[in-house]
């Protein structure tokens, strides 16, 4: 192929991955988009064909492992919350006594009756307990004793 040609090629391949990108919105494909590009630069000057392609990978795994955490970070920031997450950090009431080793306990949060369960096994948590919820593991609320002051 020749320098041209090659160039072409990154270049194209740089706008298709740009395309998916924009399609998705899931940050999947623009690291690779930039190693796409650099690629295309190393190709102007006649670089053989492998030199390009290890330039791809390295670049866009680099890109990958560098940026990506920062970019989730700034990008899933506006991100609305699903009903069940957004449960997280709320208070609940105790309907049902919450007890681990028999399995048993529910609390009302938000109006709705939960299955939950104690984030420590060795506690048992008393109707009428107002508890924090911690996180969710299935269908059942993880929660705690609510700590005072």
């Amino acid at each position: 192929m020749t320098t041209l040609n090659l160039t072409i090629m990154w270049l194209v391949l740089l706008v298709v991955l740009v395309i998916i990108e924009l399609a998705t919105m899931g940050l999947t494909t623009i690291w690779f988009a930039g190693g796409a590009l650099v690629a295309a630069l190393v190709s102007i000057p006649g670089t053989p064909i492998w030199l390009q392609i290890i330039v791809f990978l390295v670049v866009s795994a680099l890109l990958l492992y560098f940026t990506r955490p920062i970019a989730v970070k700034y990008f899933n920031r506006d991100r609305i919350r699903t009903n069940t997450e957004s449960l997280i950090g709320r208070q609940a009431i105790v309907i049902s006594e919450i007890n681990n080793i028999e399995g048993t306990g529910q609390v009302n949060a938000g109006g709705m009756e939960w299955t939950a369960r104690s984030s420590y096994n060795n506690v048992v948590l008393p109707v009428g307990a107002v508890v924090t919820i911690l996180g969710i593991d299935g269908v059942k609320l993880i929660v705690e004793e609510r700590k005072e002051g």
